[in-house]
């Protein structure tokens, strides 16, 4: 396990000097926390914008089933694979740059929606596309904080920027209420109001870590430097199933427990809205842990728990108190390997790649939680029974698990080795625990 764990300190030289400032009881790197945690929440406020409406498109515009879950789906795949050219350009400008311009691009479909674009399915679409420029922020806040804390300490940082992913939280609590409220451009022009004054306080205060490294290589080569990284796949799949797990229970949850048991739609929505708290809650504890014991041993115990959770949740328990247990400590594992997941990455990435690192996990991420509701509605059409796609769920976690504990400790050894130099395995050894991949 030690071996492991001087990865970060031997690959992570660059963002390391830029974490001198925590060290000297600087408060710069937690107001800029602070500021990167407020604009991952405000724009994915706007980036899930359309999905509480989905229901009222479809009566107003005459929708299908289909239809209505394109409109939700076409940001949301959009945002996820937008991540992968805004982390490489994160990379190549930084976040003081890319934070301010992903706001003020995002205030443009914002209008666009709330003021012309509900009146057919195509503008909808049309807005729902730019609408995913929001959700590729993800891409900059990572390497940006990333660069303001030492190894030891950017676990737990990354962690609580994640808290972020619970701008999504606002909007659905939000919207619908404001529509009744104020009217159906209300939520769109509010939001908006809030992406432009989130810009200006951004551009005016935010800075880069001091000493950011800037690669100089263009950006098609970068990306496909990155995906040479073993630590770029391997994340993908931790982040795949993870957050992926995350996004699919969010979407998915509130139709699972109508049909299951049979909860009316309020029930059910404060029901999803709990599950989404506790994960959001969980994703700080996964990156202090990782910090505390190393990124590894806490992934591992998080896809056994999941998997427990789903191997007992597949039998369909009664809600109170199995089934509820059981959902929210899937709940607690999601957000606590989200938050591991990036753990690692912020210490293993190389300094100047980790933007680009952080848009293609967060692609997999996204994008692996539209598979798994696909597969459950599936199974439930074809069996009347969710009980095989949570025993599905179960046995990709104690997959995950294995791999975890193989290839992606495996490949970390190798890491720590080749970093060593001549001294080898028994100079890692002295590294302390705090800096365990």
């Amino acid at each position: 396990m030690d071996a492991v764990g001087a990865t970060s300190g031997d690959l992570m030289s660059g963002p390391t000097r830029s974490g001198t400032a925590t060290a000297s009881g600087s408060r710069q790197p937690f107001v800029m926390l602070a500021l990167a945690t407020l604009g991952f929440a405000v724009n994915f406020w706007a980036w899930a914008l359309l999905s509480p409406l989905g229901p009222r498109y479809k009566e107003l515009l005459g929708l299908s089933g289909s239809q209505q879950a394109l409109i939700v789906a076409v940001p949301v795949i959009v945002g996820a694979l937008g991540r992968i050219p805004v982390g490489a350009l994160t990379d190549k400008f930084g976040g003081r740059v890319m934070y301010p311009l992903v706001s003020v691009a995002t205030i443009v479909p914002v209008l666009f929606i709330g003021l012309a674009g509900q009146k057919s399915l195509v503008t909808l679409l049309i807005g729902g596309f730019f609408l995913g420029i929001g959700g590729t922020v993800f891409a900059v806040g990572i390497p940006f904080v990333s660069g303001w804390f030492p190894p030891e300490r950017r676990g737990l940082a990354l962690g609580l920027f994640g808290v972020g992913m619970g701008g999504t939280a606002i909007s659905a609590l939000s919207t619908v209420k404001l529509v009744k409220a104020q009217g159906a451009s209300s939520p769109f022009l509010i939001t908006a109001g809030v992406l432009a004054l989130y810009a200006g306080v951004a551009w005016l205060v935010m800075r880069d870590a001091p000493g950011r490294t800037v690669p100089t290589e263009p950006l098609g080569a970068r990306l496909a430097a990155t995906s040479r990284l073993s630590i770029t796949w391997q994340a993908c799949i931790l982040y795949a199933v993870a957050f992926g797990g995350y996004v699919a229970f969010s979407v998915y949850l509130p139709a699972y427990l109508r049909t299951a048991y049979g909860l009316e739609q309020a029930d059910a929505a404060n029901r999803m809205a709990g599950f989404v708290l506790v994960a959001v809650v969980m994703r700080p504890v996964g990156g202090w842990l990782s910090d505390r014991v190393g990124s590894i041993p806490v992934l591992t115990a998080v896809y056994a728990v999941l998997a427990a959770g789903a191997a007992v949740q597949s039998f369909t328990p009664e809600l109170r108190p199995v089934g509820t247990i059981a959902f929210l400590t899937m709940a607690a594992a999601l957000g606590a390997g989200s938050g591991a997941t990036f753990a690692l990455v912020g210490k293993v990435a190389p300094a100047s790649k980790v933007g680009s690192v952080t848009g293609l996990v967060g692609a997999a991420g996204g994008l692996g939680g539209f598979v798994p509701p696909l597969v459950m509605g599936y199974i439930y059409g074809r069996t009347d029974s969710y009980g095989l796609g949570l025993g599905l769920l179960a046995g990709v976690a104690v997959a995950t698990m294995i791999f975890t504990m193989t290839a992606v400790r495996s490949a970390a050894v190798c890491r720590a080795t080749d970093a060593a130099g001549p001294t080898g395995p028994r100079h890692v050894t002295r590294q302390p625990k705090s800096v365990r991949p």
